[in-house]
Order: structure tokens, then C-alpha cells, then sequence
């Protein structure tokens, strides 16, 4: 087939790329990296092996050692960097005519091979292309052609090809959400597409699945599995999700919900917890988003002055909850995200979604996502109910420190979601979440009544969503 041309704007672009690479390659390919100092082979060369070893630690280049060697689970992998190989004679020392035959090879600088460069290889010239790369790859030989060739691959293509693998040859497609995240139903089964390249990793999902149905939590049975390129199986637990069951028969709302709450008391943090921390880092950058998104769309011109003031008064606040590491937080756990499994047992009956970016944090954060819902109100009453419910169970904590903490991280949270749904608005064509910012406000309003930092800057700066501003957004980023 003719060359291929890949752009690659950011680094996880090139990760992307080395990832898919990863999953074709097999013992005897060679891939020759081509392409300037500093141009991106080495970043490329890396994904390629971490993705083999399925591990995040460092990868060394071997520009002082010209060769390393990786020993993957179905392959041997040499990288080799020859930019300061000094004259022919040293390839007999790199070991690279043996690496040919029997390993995955992958050379930088492949230039000073010189008869020794492999007759079937895939090159990849990697070239700036303003602040991002470009990826041409090309074939000289029928194997290597047959790499290329699947490299572009369309993704229904390659979707197509992981469900045949797993015996299905059907998918039709779910509804979607705020995320590049697909889902279909194949077969009794749901299908999970999260492309690498569009800012989604399976692999949390993954290591958090396991964390969760170790502690006897219904989240789904993961029954295939094509990490590199971010596909899964998944058991499907059906169609009873809680907002549905709610909208549909108000009655059953407080068993439901007393049902989600006692769920929390299972997320208390492990030891084996395979999760960073909701540090002050994180919880910082999130609230950034009220004025990187909100206020802008809102018509404020945030200056660097106006921007570092609301980062202060957000790190003096979140000063008292930042430093909890006492839950495993799902962070998006409300009535969308669980269904309703009246078949199991116990806790085991709520059955959990969407929890991919779970980090280990304060326990209030996953209850006040619960009842602070973007989404649908919960009704009068309901929320101090779930509230006393969750303390009920939890006499070790301080109720007064708790609700403290339940403001302080429904504020950050909100704010944060406020500007997640200007961002999807402006940024994203998808302006169907500013109907939601109104009853998100009247939550941040809640939460910052007692809370003077927070208030202050808010009623100073950030201007609330009135039905003139939605609508002028709306006209402004959807035409």
C-alpha cells in the first residue's frame, strides 16, 4: 500500500500511535524511527515497549548503551539508538543481526545500518508539524506492508475485528455521553470504545473494576480485553438505571437512594488501592475550570490577576479536606451512573458505572455527587435524610467536620462542573449541558452559603447563568 501519513498534535497522539503499533508487532518485525533530534522517536519507541510490558515505569534511552532489551510476554523487544555509533565495525557488538531474526526491533538513527538495515522493515519518519508531529510510515516488504496495513485501519475496523475475536459480529450503538467514549450492545454483552488519542485510557477502568468486585461490588465482569487500542466487553447489568426508576415512580426514590448510600460505606480505602491520591494539585485544577471556561463564555475577560486570586481562595478552602485518604471516591456517582440490580444481594444490588477516574479522597465527595445531582433534583428533604443515613453508619466521624466537608467539596465540584459544561458547550459543539448549569448554581449557591472565601470571590467575579447568558452562549458556539 502506499505511505501512510498519521498527524500526531500531542504527546498522547505519539503514545497512541506506539500503542496500536505494540498489539501488531510480533518476533522478526522491524521498525526503523526516523526523523531529527528531538523529534519524537525515542517518545514513540517507548510507547511501543511500555505498552508490551504493560507498565508505566521509565523507559532508559540506550544512546549511551546503543542496545536494551525488553522481555514482553510474547516477544523479546531491542531498542536500539545508533545516533553515536562511531563507524560500522560496533553493529557486531549491538547484537542487532541476531535481534532481526528472533525479537522486535526497534532502531533509532537507522541510517548507520548500512547493509546491515533489513530488507522487510516498517519506517516511520517522525517530523514537527507546528506545536505537534507527524507520522509517515511506509513498508518495504510483505510482512512490514501487512503492519501498515492494519495501522489504517479505520476504528469501526478495528472495533469490528476485537468483537469478531470474541465471537460477535453485531454492534449496535448506545447513546452517548460528555466523553469520546462509546458504547454499543453486542450480542447479551456491551461494548466500551475509549481511543487513547481522543484523551481516554481503558486501563484505570480496568484496575478499578478489579478494586471494586474485590470488595463484592457490582461493577461489570470485564469479558474481553484490547487495552492498547481501548476496547472492552463488558457484562451488561441491564437497563434499570436510577434515574429512570425515579423519574418513573417518585416512591421508590428514598430506598434507592438509601441503597446508593450504604454502597459508600464499602468504598472505604484499602491498603491494595491502585489509585493516586484527589490531592490539592487535582482538586485545584478542577475548580480552575469555572473561570477557564465559565467566566469567558459568560462574557469576563479572566485576567492572570483574577485567575490567581480564585486559585488561592480555592486552596485555602480545600486546605481542610485535601489531605483525606480514607475513601475510594468513584467522583461521578449519581442516579445515571447506577442501576438498579434487585437480583443480588446487599450492597451488591447497585450495580456501578463510569468510575474510571477514581482516585482515594474524602468519603463526603461521592455523596454529595449522589445528591447534588447535575442531572435531576433530588426531592425536598431527601438529601438531609441520606446524609444523617451515611453518619448513622459512621460514628468515627465528627458530623459537624463532615458536613463541613460536604460544602467544601460539593463547591469545588460544582464549580468544576459549571465549567465542564460551558467547556462542552464552546469547545465541544454540545450544547445540550447548559440546561443543566442553572440547577448545578443553585447547588454552588448551597454549598458556599457558609463558606466566605469561596462566596466572596463568587459574587465579585462569576457572573450567574441567567437565561440571557445561556442563551447568547448557546447562540455564540452553535451556529
Amino acid at each position: 500500500m502506499t505511505d501512510l501519513t498519521l498527524p500526531l498534535p500531542d504527546a498522547r497522539a505519539t503514545d497512541a500511535l506506539g500503542m496500536r503499533l505494540s498489539g501488531l508487532l510480533k518476533p522478526g518485525d522491524c521498525v526503523l524511527l526516523e526523523g531529527d533530534l528531538g523529534a519524537g522517536k525515542s517518545t514513540l519507541a517507548r510507547a511501543v515497549i511500555r505498552t508490551a510490558l504493560e507498565t508505566d515505569e521509565p523507559i532508559p534511552s540506550p544512546t549511551f548503551t546503543l542496545t536494551a532489551q525488553y522481555e514482553g510476554d510474547d516477544a523479546a523487544f531491542v531498542h536500539a539508538d545508533l545516533y553515536r555509533l562511531s563507524g560500522p565495525d560496533e553493529l557486531e557488538e549491538t547484537g542487532l543481526e541476531e535481534a532481526f531474526r528472533e525479537a522486535v526491533t526497534l532502531v533509532e538513527w537507522p541510517d548507520r545500518l548500512g547493509g546491515l538495515r533489513p530488507a522487510d522493515a516498517l519506517t516511520v519518519t517522525v517530523t514537527t508539524e507546528g506545536a505537534g508531529r507527524r507520522a509517515t510510515l511506509s513498508a518495504s516488504g510483505t510482512r512490514s506492508a501487512d503492519v501498515l496495513a492494519m495501522l489504517a485501519q479505520s476504528r469501526e475496523t478495528q472495533l469490528a475485528g476485537f468483537l469478531a475475536a470474541a465471537g460477535f459480529d453485531d454492534a449496535r450503538p448506545v447513546p452517548g455521553d460528555a466523553s469520546n467514549r462509546r458504547y454499543f450492545h453486542v450480542g447479551p454483552h456491551i461494548a466500551m470504545d475509549a481511543p487513547y488519542a481522543k484523551g481516554e485510557d481503558v486501563r484505570p477502568f480496568i484496575t478499578v473494576t478489579g478494586m471494586l468486585r474485590e470488595r463484592g461490588l457490582s461493577a461489570p465482569a470485564i469479558l474481553s480485553a484490547d487495552a492498547a487500542n481501548g476496547f472492552l466487553l463488558l457484562e451488561n447489568l441491564g437497563e434499570g438505571l436510577f434515574a429512570r426508576l425515579c423519574d418513573a415512580d417518585p416512591a421508590r426514590e428514598a430506598g434507592l437512594y438509601g441503597a446508593a448510600v450504604d454502597v459508600l460505606h464499602d468504598l472505604r480505602a484499602q491498603e491494595s488501592d491502585a489509585v493516586p491520591p484527589y490531592d490539592m494539585a487535582t482538586l485545584e485544577r478542577e475548580a480552575m475550570l469555572l473561570t477557564d471556561w465559565w467566566c469567558p463564555a459568560a462574557g469576563i475577560a479572566v485576567s492572570d490577576d483574577m485567575r490567581a486570586e480564585w486559585a488561592g481562595v480555592v486552596r485555602a478552602a480545600m486546605m481542610e479536606v485535601a489531605d483525606d485518604r480514607t475513601a475510594l471516591v468513584l467522583r461521578d456517582y449519581h442516579a445515571e451512573n447506577l442501576l438498579w440490580l434487585p437480583e443480588r444481594d446487599g450492597t451488591a444490588r447497585v450495580g456501578l458505572l463510569d468510575y474510571q477516574d477514581a482516585l482515594i479522597g474524602h468519603p463526603a465527595y461521592d455523596l454529595v455527587s449522589l445528591l447534588e445531582d447535575a442531572r435531576r433534583d433530588v426531592s425536598p428533604g431527601q438529601a438531609e435524610a441520606m446524609i444523617a443515613r451515611f453518619l448513622a453508619r459512621r460514628s468515627d466521624l465528627d458530623g459537624d467536620d463532615f458536613r463541613r466537608g460536604y460544602d467544601l467539596l460539593g463547591a469545588q465540584r460544582n464549580a468544576k462542573i459549571v465549567g465542564i459544561f460551558a467547556r462542552l458547550c464552546v469547545r465541544d459543539g454540545k450544547p445540550r449541558y447548559l440546561s443543566m448549569i442553572p440547577r448545578v448554581w443553585t447547588h454552588l449557591m448551597r454549598d458556599v452559603a457558609d463558606l466566605p472565601g469561596l462566596r466572596g470571590f463568587i459574587g465579585r467575579h462569576v457572573p450567574a447563568p441567567t437565561a440571557d447568558i445561556l442563551a447568547r452562549i448557546e447562540a455564540e458556539y452553535t451556529q
